[in-house]
């Protein structure tokens, strides 16, 4: 009994401390935040890692408790970009999803939109007619256990980094995952983002 208590203690000082890391330093990738967290908890092999959902929670509530104000504001800004390059982008079926959707994003968050087509050809395309730069790059993402590989273009709004990652039409029926045990990515499509928009 006291030891469960001791690893609940451990995950949760675990989760708080990788929090703070990516409310303050912005790191995005959690697995980067729990491993720097647990060196300074001073626990660097610990088997005790808090889950993502663990740390989204705590850097909910960090972000409410010391950044509230810039945090609202940062969410109102990202949020507003993500939504003009949904409508840009509407006739590719764009989905918002990661920390802009959640509302935890951090200083140097990018903003993580899914493309649904079935011509992957036609988003590159679609820059290249615009002149947009981008830069390309792969995301591996797991259906089931089943690793799969999407190309993703990333472009530039004014500083902020648009991640534009192409799935296929049938992918919008599939629970996508970011690890093999993780839970499915929630996303959102444009109406819902223009209501997230106005709450904010």
């Amino acid at each position: 009994m006291a030891r469960d208590r001791g690893r609940n203690d451990e995950r949760s000082r675990i989760a708080h401390l990788a929090a703070r890391l990516m409310a303050e330093d912005g790191i995005e990738n959690y697995a980067l935040a729990k491993r720097k967290a647990a060196r300074q908890a001073g626990m660097p092999d610990s088997r005790q890692l808090p889950t993502n959902d663990e740390i989204d929670a705590a850097l909910r509530a960090y972000q409410q408790l010391y950044h509230e104000d810039e945090q609202r504001d940062r969410l109102r800004a990202l949020r507003t970009k993500a939504l003009k390059a949904m409508r840009e982008l509407a006739q590719f079926n764009p989905y918002l999803t990661g920390s802009v959707l959640n509302g935890n994003a951090g200083k140097y968050a990018d903003i993580d939109l899914q493309l649904f087509t079935d011509n992957a050809k036609a988003v590159e395309l679609y820059l290249i007619d615009r002149r947009i730069p981008y830069k390309t790059t792969q995301s591996r993402l797991y259906s089931g256990e089943e690793p799969r590989t999407f190309p993703v273009f990333t472009v530039n709004d004014d500083g902020t980094d648009i991640l534009l990652t192409v799935l296929a039409t049938h992918d919008l029926r599939v629970a996508l995952r970011t690890s093999p045990g993780g839970k499915a990515i929630d996303r959102a499509k444009l109406q819902s983002v223009e209501i997230l928009l106005a709450e904010t």
